[in-house]
């Protein structure tokens, strides 16, 4: 077995745990033996834990940034329609992968991995500001950040179920369009 099979079968186990139970769950033990292989075989590709921590969560960010290009990859009805797409698949993704959606963007347990996980997330946040540029926005950076932390928060709080309490909503709809609404400055085309 190549070393690089064995690396793809450990980042494979770690998704896997996660997926079932979070990132509590992901200790280089479980991992290698879910992997088949000796609790030390890790260290031999992950000089830290934080190394496969952060190879798994290039993972995610990987398959989220599939999920976006093909959410907004045909949208031609205009920034707003893209956008609220984006963050409808956005809020998704963090519904039905919420194990992964947390080690995204876990800092603490990612830091100091000498992976570079920016290559992974940067491009993501590019295309937040792309589409703000496309709408006419006058400091695009900065409206994206702000709409990525609005996204995230409406994704993590319901998640929680704290939006669902205090707003009553059953769907995060409104909040996403309101979101958007706010980053765009109403631009409806």
């Amino acid at each position: 077995m190549s070393s690089g099979d064995l690396e793809a079968r450990l980042v494979a186990a770690g998704v896997e745990l996660l997926a079932e139970a979070g990132t509590d769950a992901l200790s280089l033990r479980e991992i290698a033996r879910r992997a088949g292989v000796s609790h030390g075989a890790p260290r031999r590709y992950f000089p830290t834990h934080q190394a496969l921590l952060a190879a798994i969560a290039r993972q995610g960010y990987r398959k989220l940034g599939d999920l976006v290009a093909a959410t907004i990859g045909d949208h031609t009805a205009g920034p707003r329609a893209a956008l609220l797409a984006l963050g409808r698949q956005y809020v998704e993704f963090a519904r039905t992968e919420p194990g992964m959606f947390a080690l995204m963007f876990r800092h603490d347990l990612l830091r100091g991995n000498n992976i570079g996980l920016r290559e992974e997330s940067t491009p993501l946040f590019g295309v937040l500001v792309e589409m703000l540029k496309r709408a006419g926005g006058a400091q695009p950076t900065a409206q994206a950040a702000a709409l990525w932390a609005a996204l995230h928060g409406i994704a993590q709080l319901w998640h929680w179920g704290t939006l669902q309490v205090v707003t009553g909503f059953d769907d995060p709809e409104p909040l996403l369009v309101a979101a958007v609404d706010t980053h765009l400055g109403r631009v409806t085309t």
